[in-house]
């Protein structure tokens, strides 16, 4: 496997140390957190907002959704 050099700040340096799992190198621990953030799931997202905000929300965009039918109905007219 080839190996490639990088240089980092010591503040980064130690963040990694920081966080590094137990019998993890350097290079798990980067590609754990990287693959993290390319892989939240829907069900991440649960929770993020109250039901409440979330049927503002909905209806917001219901009635723009509404709005650009019309406006498309308009332009094709």
């Amino acid at each position: 496997m080839a190996t490639k050099t990088l240089t980092i700040m010591d503040d980064v340096y130690d963040l990694l140390l920081r966080n590094k799992l137990e019998d993890e190198s350097f290079s798990e621990e980067i590609r754990r957190i990287l693959s993290k953030k390319k892989s939240k799931k829907l069900i991440d997202y649960y929770g993020i907002i109250s039901h409440k905000d979330g049927d503002e929300i909905k209806l917001v965009l219901e009635k723009k959704r509404e709005e650009n039918i019309k406006l498309k109905k308009t332009r094709y007219l």
